[in-house]
């Protein structure tokens, strides 16, 4: 009797230790199924349709353009319709469009939170320079002696005397003259002339723009010392080849203005800097110099003001205050 009691005792922790550790592989394999799940999951890679290409400058800056190759050490790229060129290229990377998802309860989550989500209206930033022109930037930061403004990857310096004032301001109550733009002349009038005849000649607008502010300040009756006219100054010879017969007319002298501007991006290949060096000292000294931005001071510092207001970028040469300056 005391042998049959050993056994059943014996029999008992057997099957209590094989209970044990059946229970214990269970346990162990779940956390191994779950890594599993987890690093399929990280493992997948977003693919799409290409839709653009990501600059990357060495100082880090990024810039999302249409279409970027590389030709040497520069890199030439296309943005609305222009062509540019960029030195200091770190990489060029493609840029996908969002990816496309069928699974109805991520369109069904994303449209509950889009639902829910109550959207922060920025503020837009507005410099007003003497003048009544004016444009939008991203942020600014005031100093005694002026405005350092960010728009895009550019920074710039605007003079305090050139600035009237600096208005920071709800988008809904932006007056809808201004509406689909970020920038203006003052003049509605003036804004439309230059949008129409930039789009009619397959210009960006807002090239245009920064060069009228920057040959008159958009002032219709404005004359050089050296007999430029009107908005987009024009010189009596040139105004006369584009058919402009009146200079002092608006109208007719952004027409003329910018179809010399698409004049010299044809001559010139779309290089900005060169077609506004032509702009300011003629297409005659920029093919003297080499196909290249003439040694003067007052053409460097107009190529120099504009463009980086523009977007380009790369060095300008030093300057030789020796050599003479531009027709106008």
């Amino acid at each position: 009797m005391r042998t049959r009691t050993v056994q059943s005792l014996a029999l008992i922790g057997a099957l209590l230790l094989c209970a044990t550790v059946t229970c214990a592989q269970t346990q162990a394999r779940k956390p191994a199924k779950q890594k599993d799940a987890g690093s399929s999951v990280s493992g997948e890679v977003a693919t799409g349709e290409v839709v653009g290409k990501r600059i990357t400058l060495v100082d880090g800056r990024t810039i999302v353009v249409d279409e970027a190759w590389k030709q040497g050490t520069v890199v030439w790229y296309t943005r609305g319709g222009v062509t540019q060129s960029l030195e200091n290229v770190s990489k060029i990377e493609p840029v996908y469009a969002a990816p496309k998802t069928n699974e109805s309860s991520a369109q069904s989550e994303a449209k509950s939170e889009a639902a829910s989500a109550k959207p922060m209206v920025a503020k837009s930033i507005w410099i007003y320079l003497v003048g009544g022109a004016r444009f939008k930037v991203d942020d600014v930061n005031e100093t005694d002696e002026g405005a350092w403004y960010h728009r895009g990857t550019v920074s710039v310096f605007v003079d305090r005397e050139r600035i009237a004032r600096i208005e920071r301001e709800d988008p809904s109550s932006t007056p809808s003259g201004f509406r689909g733009t970020d920038w203006t002349s003052g003049s509605a009038q003036i804004d439309q002339l230059i949008k129409s005849n930039a789009e009619r000649v397959r210009l960006d607008p807002y090239l245009v723009f920064l060069v009228i502010e920057q040959e008159s300040h958009f002032r219709v009756r404005a004359r050089s010392p050296k007999g430029a006219q009107g908005l987009m100054q024009l010189m009596p010879g040139t105004a006369r080849r584009l058919g402009v017969r009146r200079p002092f007319d608006a109208a007719e002298n952004i027409r003329g203005g910018t179809q010399y501007l698409r004049e010299l991006m044809d001559m010139f290949g779309g290089q900005v800097n060169l077609v506004l060096a032509s702009y300011n000292a003629g297409e005659g000294a920029v093919m003297k110099y080499g196909r290249n931005v003439p040694p003067y001071r007052e053409t460097r510092e107009y190529v120099k003001k504009i463009g980086k207001r523009y977007g380009l970028s790369g060095r300008q040469p030093q300057d030789d205050s020796n050599v003479p300056g531009p027709r106008r």
